[in-house]
């Protein structure tokens, strides 16, 4: 398994394709595409037209702005603080710590950008009009951190014990059978017992409905920032044909509606364990 969903690797990109990917990594100021866009692109004209509609927010700073507004508005169920000595008895490493948080980091920064954004896109599409909703300030963009990334695991090249536990990590929080699988836990899968600790803080929350509360939490306040971004897109030039845009709302639709707001969740609280 290499993607949850049809997708484009960035190897295999070329052309246009190719070129909006080198953009989206200048831009996002990462190192990787995130799959969403690499899913994008394999729906003709999809890629494109997302984009270009975008981009704009991201290089005036507007979506950076509103992701960081709405990093301060999540509200997280309390949790322990973890010792060092229980990471060392985990057999994790100075080294892989410090390579699991720059992991965290790099989804923290771009979770939060991505579910502003195509929540603000889906609602462009569907011609939502937000009510009382202040247009998204523009703001001088700092220069962005890199973080690097190690290689991203296919569920094949893990231990079975481990596939398995990536798979049952990426239920929790869920709320739709099918979930597409998050690429965090396939790149935090070199390290199988910070998986193992990973589910032993995040599945209590999952079972007693702290978790989820918190993912609606994380929800709502996505909607009130992307409402601030829509305003200013909902006067961007013409929607694209209503095929197309049928075909990119559906899919944004489980990520935007699933995925990247659970994992921005679960990020979060991962990284507050794990500081």
């Amino acid at each position: 398994m290499s993607d949850p969903v049809p997708a484009i690797t960035e190897a295999a990109a070329t052309g246009e394709t190719a070129a909006i990917f080198a953009d989206i990594r200048h831009v996002l100021g990462v190192d990787v595409v995130n799959l969403i866009w690499r899913h994008l692109a394999t729906i003709e004209g999809a890629l494109p037209w997302t984009w270009g509609a975008l981009r704009p927010l991201y290089v005036d700073g507007s979506v950076v702005s509103e992701a960081a507004a709405l990093h301060t508005e999540l509200v997280l169920p309390p949790g322990p603080s973890i010792r060092s000595e229980v990471y060392a008895g985990m057999g994790l490493r100075p080294g892989d710590l410090a390579a699991i948080r720059d992991v965290l980091a790099a989804y923290d920064h771009t979770n939060a950008m991505a579910v502003v954004a195509l929540t603000t896109l889906r609602g462009r599409l569907d011609g939502r009009a937000p009510v009382d909703a202040k247009a998204a300030e523009p703001m001088p963009l700092a220069q962005t951190p890199r973080f690097g990334l190690p290689k991203l695991l296919n569920l094949t090249d893990m231990q079975p014990e481990t596939a398995a536990l990536v798979t049952a990590l990426n239920g929790l929080g869920t709320r739709r059978p099918g979930a597409v699988l998050a690429s965090m836990y396939r790149h935090l899968a070199h390290w199988p017992s910070y998986l193992s600790f990973a589910w032993l803080l995040l599945a209590p929350l999952d079972g007693d409905g702290r978790l989820a509360a918190a993912i609606d939490q994380a929800q709502r306040a996505a909607k009130s920032r992307a409402d601030r971004l829509l305003v200013r897109l909902a006067d961007s030039g013409a929607p694209p044909p209503p095929v197309l845009a049928a075909r990119i709302s559906a899919a944004v639709e489980p990520f935007v509606g699933d995925v990247i707001v659970k994992m921005l969740v679960i990020c979060a609280l991962l990284r507050r364990a794990t500081a």
